[in-house]
């Protein structure tokens, strides 16, 4: 019997062998035959094209024999994801040119969508929703924060395919988008309808006569000058000291906090990276800060930008931090334009410190107060400036002590 498998697959190796030399993939006279130009380029060069070889390869037999003629450029989109996802970093990604236009397109704050801020975790891959934007399809369907994505439509989400989700989120006024979230450990399901969505990036009011209070949501397009126009606003009402509040503020462009910085650091080191070959870049703000006394508000999932400015606060001892411990996104990302000036990814080149060196990835910034949210209250969406909310309350109680 065993001589009878042997020789069955010793002629099914012939066989195909057979059909594999006839094939335009494999036949010498379909490759190998014929006049053909050539082109010389040096050895490094050909040494690093070696290295995509099998790459090549299966796009030539998917060429040859899919059952469909394949779409190229999808292929391609698909093949430069891959090559990213390879990282294992949830940070670095691709965007497609639809993608790309859709990033830009939010950073805009004008988009349409279903309205909601996410935040992925490094931790388990779950992207959660941190914030839902007054008046829209996810307010008016009852979306909460805390909830976790599950599906968008038929992705499954996750860290690594959250870019996929946001983009069937995203769309036209009218389009209808299915969607799953887990909540107190129930899956259960939406049926959204997209519309036009406005995010405004701060909020603010006064307190008292004397404390001022802003939320900036995250350092996103326009969030430097949100945060410059309440904190003037403020001024001309008499503010004393200045509540700012970071909680669940996922992040956004560096170049934000550093404006906000130079707002509020005078001639310090906000942050510092470092990447895998040790070289050191710092940033340091400018001339000229105000002096307006602080107090800074942060749970866990302040991230990234937000932990650079709440870290160089409390660490230039310029503010009180209270609240809980950040999210521990220390890492950089620079979002880069392809050739084509059509498509773009975004990649994470450095981890940053904190001016005293601390390593804020996976580490989080300690509050100087700590301040737990009580469970029951964790998705209560409170009204700017309500002092019902026991982290503000504390955080005003501390901004009162100026006074004294």
């Amino acid at each position: 019997m065993k001589k009878t498998n042997k020789l069955i697959v010793f002629i099914s190796l012939m066989t195909l062998a057979a059909v594999l030399l006839a094939s335009p993939i494999f036949a010498g006279a379909s490759w190998g035959s014929g006049n053909k130009e050539t082109v010389t380029i040096p050895k490094e060069e050909y040494e690093r094209l070696k290295k995509y070889e099998l790459l090549d390869e299966v796009k030539k037999y998917v060429d040859a024999y899919f059952y469909e003629v394949p779409n190229e450029q999808d292929m391609l989109d698909g093949a430069i994801q891959g090559l990213l996802a390879g990282l294992g970093d949830a940070y670095s990604f691709y965007y497609p040119q639809a993608a790309w236009d859709k990033m830009r397109e939010d950073d805009s704050g004008k988009y349409a969508g279903i309205g909601v801020m996410m935040l992925g975790n490094y931790k388990d891959g779950s992207v959660t929703i941190v914030r839902v934007f007054k008046d829209t399809p996810a307010e008016r369907a009852g979306l909460k924060k805390g909830d976790v994505f599950y599906m968008v439509e038929d992705v499954r989400v996750s860290t690594a395919t959250m870019q996929e989700a946001v983009d069937i989120m995203r769309g036209k006024p009218g389009e209808k988008v299915k969607i799953e979230i887990i909540r107190n450990d129930e899956t259960l399901p939406f049926e959204l309808v997209k519309a036009n969505i406005v995010v405004n990036r701060a909020d603010y009011k006064m307190i008292d006569d004397k404390v001022g209070y802003l939320i900036l949501y995250e350092f996103s397009g326009g969030s430097k000058e949100a945060f410059q126009e309440g904190y003037e606003a403020l001024k001309q009402q008499s503010m004393q000291h200045l509540i700012l509040d970071l909680r669940d503020n996922p992040g956004g462009w560096v170049g934000d906090a550093e404006a906000i910085g130079n707002i509020l650091l005078d001639k310090k080191l906000l942050y510092y990276t470092m990447d895998r070959f040790e070289r050191r870049k710092e940033y340091v703000t400018t001339q000229g800060a105000e002096t307006m006394p602080l107090t800074v508000l942060v749970n866990d999932h302040s991230a990234s930008a937000s932990e650079i400015l709440s870290g160089a606060l409390k660490e230039h001892k310029r503010a009180q931090i209270v609240g809980e411990k950040t999210f521990g996104k220390g890492v950089i990302q620079y979002v880069v334009p392809l050739s084509d000036e059509k498509s773009g990814f975004q990649f994470t080149a450095a981890q940053y410190y904190s001016p005293n060196g601390n390593k804020v990835h996976k580490e989080g910034i300690t509050p100087d107060i700590a301040v737990e949210m009580p469970e029951e209250l964790k998705t209560k969406l409170f009204e700017t400036g309500d002092l019902s909310d026991p982290q503000l309350a504390a955080a005003y109680k501390e901004a009162l002590k100026s006074f004294k």
